[in-house]
């Protein structure tokens, strides 16, 4: 009987192995929301670290976690650090591109709970009186996130909080 019970997770092991391994070798995460402000309000929000507070996902779910803030106060060469609980984990973001007032990069690197190096980008699109935002990550696929991505895909994971933020974004941008 045990040596059945092996046999079948050894052969579950392997059909996921293999699953993970047919998987991408980069995943992309991507929402666009339409805000009713002009893009040179809503880049602000964006460029500046000090004001996502005000409406990035991740910033109320752990309130004890640790921002550091250097380099240029906003724009090209703002830098962000933050250790938090579990659920937020530590990384870093800086500002590495702006094309004001229609794009923000920003390259993302997570250290715990896994390192991991993703760019982020904004895209802001006057249409009429309103601004059309696109927010997306790019980042590679480890063999670890590809094993991940067999029971749910990256884009599950982040595009809820891609589109709470955005939601946020919009609240903020429209008062």
């Amino acid at each position: 009987m045990l040596k059945k019970i092996a046999i079948v997770l050894a052969l579950i092991f392997a059909v996921i192995t293999v699953l993970a391994l047919t998987k991408p070798d980069s995943y992309r995460v991507e929402r666009s929301i339409t805000i009713t402000a002009p893009p040179e309000k809503i880049i602000g929000l964006i460029t500046d670290f000090h004001q996502w507070g005000a409406w990035s996902p991740w910033e109320k779910i752990d309130p004890n976690m640790v921002r550091t803030f250097s380099g240029a106060a906003s724009g090209k060469g703002a830098l962000y650090y933050w250790k938090g609980n579990s659920d937020v984990g530590e990384g870093r973001m800086e500002v590495t591109d702006v094309t004001s007032p229609s794009s923000v990069a920003i390259k993302l690197d997570f250290i715990a709970p896994f390192e991991s190096a993703n760019t982020t980008v904004f895209k802001l699109a006057p249409q009429g009186g309103a601004t059309n935002v696109t927010w997306t990550m790019d980042g590679p696929m480890t063999f670890t996130t590809k094993l991940m991505s067999v029971f749910v895909s990256m884009d599950a994971m982040i595009g809820k909080d891609f589109e709470k933020g955005l939601a946020n974004m919009k609240a903020v941008a429209e008062t």
